[in-house]
């Protein structure tokens, strides 16, 4: 079976909050767009992320004297970031370009690009969110990262100070002002960060399909298929899973994990790594909380969403085919009951799903040289709900020609 080819016409693979945020771009742009995805829109990572909007998230992973805490994490199964040793030889050429990306000169210019792609991204997720008819998933009541003590918060103070001079907005918090605002927070948390301006989506889930099923009233075409091949001919670009074909224009690539394979396909090799990403979801959590809250020294979110609790965070690097580590997503569960009082988690679910993570913390976006017609989307890591909305908008303008290339430099897939 073949889909028909027209002028103006994009694929767009991948059906993720990235794509489909992509995909409404492109539709306001003018062009005739096709999203195509084996699994429903919306329905992995999209699905179970921990509903964080942060413009202000613009330090990276990879920050100066974190290769100390990381190979010292690497030995410990329960720290926040794990790789198990199976792994080790697998992921080494993917931490040599991470410890590479922690020069500070490096650091400065990542940061750069990233509060570039997220500038005014809560407000155009504000105006996104309205469009499609679910303005109230987004919740204004800003976001606390709580910490035992001043010494943890130091810690991290390379990457707040990294925030606030490229302009995020914090206020810090003692014991008494942090349960003012969060009574549930246990005393084991006695110094807070409140960032204001940072908000949240309460179904991260629903959002998603929000979108995609205004796209579907605007005349968007939703194809269930795993596209394995893609072909460029003097009509644009063919793409088929081996039973169904189709042809257009231009093709962007946002499947996350299945963007490196069919990059591989055509002669790239991008060091694109599914970090492991889990939550535990408990229905009835018998406490309340305002806003996210995040246990900083644990990298543990707690999104209230509307009603039950997302537990969410957690970095496992592994084989994409491998199962669950139900240990390791039991862990979130033991944090929050260690950061809650009265939590009950009695009853609860798992869930696990592939961050595609890129060593710097940038994303690709933009045009494959020598692929006339080929764009790139993919590879937000833990920025993709937040990164979603101007990503989308940047793709359009650059398929319309309205985009400075100095604008897409820091994200080109070249960089590798």
């Amino acid at each position: 079976m073949s889909c028909g080819f027209q002028k103006n016409s994009i694929a767009v693979i991948g059906a993720g909050i990235v794509g489909l945020c992509t995909a409404h771009s492109l539709k306001r742009a003018g062009y005739s767009v096709t999203v195509i995805d084996p699994e429903p829109p919306g329905s992995q990572c999209s699905s179970g992320n921990a509903g964080a909007l942060s413009a202000g998230s613009v330090a990276p992973l990879a920050m100066p004297g974190i290769l100390k805490q990381t190979f010292s994490m690497l030995l410990d199964s329960s720290s926040p970031l794990h790789v198990p040793f199976y792994y080790w030889l697998h992921a080494l050429p993917w931490f040599i370009r991470f410890a590479a990306a922690a020069r500070p000169d490096k650091v400065q210019q990542i940061a750069q690009a990233l509060s570039f792609l997220l500038s005014d991204a809560v407000c155009h997720h504000r105006e996104l969110a309205a469009e499609v008819g679910c303005p109230r998933i987004i919740k204004e009541t800003g976001q606390l990262h709580v910490y035992p003590d001043e010494q943890a918060l130091r810690q991290d103070a390379g990457s707040w100070a990294l925030k606030s001079a490229l302009g995020q907005r914090s206020e810090k918090l003692d014991a008494t002002a942090i349960r003012a605002l969060e009574p549930a927070v246990s005393s084991r948390y006695k110094v807070g960060l409140f960032l204001p301006e940072d908000t949240w989506v309460a179904q991260p889930y629903q959002y998603a399909l929000a979108i995609a099923d205004a796209l579907r009233r605007e005349g968007v075409s939703f194809v269930n298929a795993r596209v394995r091949a893609l072909v460029r001919d003097d009509k644009g670009w063919r793409y088929t899973d081996g039973d169904w074909s189709g042809q257009s224009e231009h093709v962007v690539l946002s499947a996350g994990m299945g963007s490196r394979q069919l990059l591989q396909t055509l002669g790239w090799n991008v060091p694109l790594e599914g970090q492991r990403g889990y939550h535990v979801q408990v229905p009835r959590p018998g406490v309340q909380l305002s806003r996210i809250v995040v246990l900083a020294d644990r990298k543990v979110f707690l999104n209230p969403m509307d009603g039950p609790l997302r537990i969410a965070g957690t970095v496992e690097f592994g084989s994409i085919g491998r199962p669950m580590n139900q240990r390791r997503a039991l862990l979130l569960k033991e944090h929050a009951l260690q950061g809650l009082n009265g939590l009950d988690a009695d009853e609860f679910s798992l869930w696990m799903g592939l961050r595609p993570c890129l060593p710097d913390s940038l994303p690709v976006l933009g045009p494959v040289p020598d692929a006339p017609g080929l764009w790139c989307a993919f590879g937000h890591g833990h920025l993709g709900l937040t990164g979603s909305a101007n990503t989308g908008r940047l793709l359009a303008r650059a398929i319309s020609g309205r985009a400075d290339p100095n604008e897409l430099a820091p994200f080109s897939i070249t960089r590798f």
